[in-house]
This record gives structure tokens, C-alpha cells and sequence, in this order.
């Protein structure tokens, strides 16, 4: 079993992005087979932050929110939420130090201090982790 910290990005590429890019649906093969997503508080509330946005876009509709929710459901055995907070000074160094969103940063952290790859499709935090030498799913 291998555990990795899993981006929004990849969470909403699954439901949003038509047709589903190729990495996220290699990142979700994984957990389907058995490895662990690492997903910090934030995760949450970026993945239905995410789905009220397609929905208020018409992306998707309700009922398509409400399907996506059973299958983040179904997955949810395939995660772990991280207890551990990260102090918002840090944060914002990391961000800073990094050139990413604090939100990035909190990701980033994750993959660092738990000394986890990181799955994203955000292009920024691609490079972040290249220079913090976490390693990409």
C-alpha cells in the first residue's frame, strides 16, 4: 500500500473535466486498488468549494453534485484526514518561500512533513514540490 497526499485539483478532475485527464484517472485507480490518499482539512472544503462552483457555472447540475458526493463517500475508506494543523505562519512561509497559495502550501507541507508524494494536476504546485524535492505520483 502506498500513501501519497491528494490535491482538490485531482478530487475535482474526476467530476469536472471532460474527458477526465489521464493522470487523475491513474490517481484514482490507485486508491480504488488499495493505496491511501493523505488529505489535509482544507481538502474538504476546496472539493465542495469546487462542486458549488461547476454547479453555479451549470457544469453540473444538483443531482450531478449529489453523485459526485456518494462516489467521494465511496472513496472515503481510501483516505486519511490529516489531524495535524499547520500553523499559519508556516503556511505562509512555505507560500512565500515556494511561490504558491497558502492553500498550496498546506499540500506541500503535508507531502513534506509526512515525507509523502503528492498528487496534483496544479502546474504551481507541480513545480513547488519539484523544488522542495517531493516526489509526483
Amino acid at each position: 500500500m502506498k500513501r501519497f497526499v491528494l490535491d482538490a485539483s485531482v478530487t475535482l478532475a474526476w467530476f469536472v473535466d471532460h474527458p477526465m485527464p489521464s493522470y487523475a484517472d491513474r490517481v484514482r485507480g490507485m486508491l480504488i486498488d488499495g493505496d491511501r490518499g493523505v488529505v489535509p482539512a482544507l481538502w474538504h472544503i476546496e472539493v465542495a468549494n469546487g462542486l458549488a462552483v461547476a454547479q453555479r457555472r451549470r457544469v453540473l447540475s444538483a443531482a450531478d453534485v449529489d453523485i459526485c458526493l456518494g462516489h467521494i463517500d465511496n472513496l472515503a475508506q481510501a483516505l486519511e484526514s490529516s489531524a495535524e494543523l499547520i500553523p499559519t505562519r508556516r503556511a505562509r512561509k512555505f507560500a512565500q518561500d515556494y511561490g504558491v497559495s497558502a492553500y498550496d502550501a498546506v499540500y506541500l507541507l503535508e507531502a513534506v512533513n509526512g515525507g509523502l508524494p503528492i498528487a496534483t494536476l496544479d502546474q504551481g504546485l507541480r513545480a513547488a514540490a519539484h523544488r522542495a524535492a517531493v516526489e509526483l505520483v
